[in-house]
């Protein structure tokens, strides 16, 4: 009698393809995280560019755990919360977790 129950294989096979794809797309996002980066290290991580940044890490976040990144889910989060409080992000930590965000996903530039 056949299973009804997923492939793990093809699971994962599938999940390594949806990752190579979305490549670009993390990279964008993560672009998207240092320019904020730089706006608050000079002063003016505010408006757009802090907005955009905020709906850039609440994405990461609601994604990087299916993939196999709960540190990175957590990273983001974090981003997301220094990026959203209504005082200005502290830079160097933005910095600290952008960082760590990119070297928990092995993607260093």
């Amino acid at each position: 009698m056949p299973s009804n129950a997923p492939d793990p294989d093809a699971i994962r096979i599938l999940l390594a393809e949806l990752w190579q794809s979305g490549l670009p797309l993390l990279r964008e996002r993560l672009a998207v995280l240092d320019a904020a980066v730089a706006a608050a290290h000079s002063g003016h991580c505010t408006g757009d560019i802090r907005a955009q940044a905020i709906a850039e890490a609440h994405k990461l976040s609601g994604s990087l755990g299916m993939f196999g990144y709960p540190e990175g889910t957590n990273l983001a989060r974090e981003i997301e919360a220094l990026l959203d409080a209504p005082t200005p992000p502290p830079p160097a930590r933005l910095d600290d977790l952008t960082l760590a965000l990119r070297a928990t996903l092995s993607l260093t530039n």
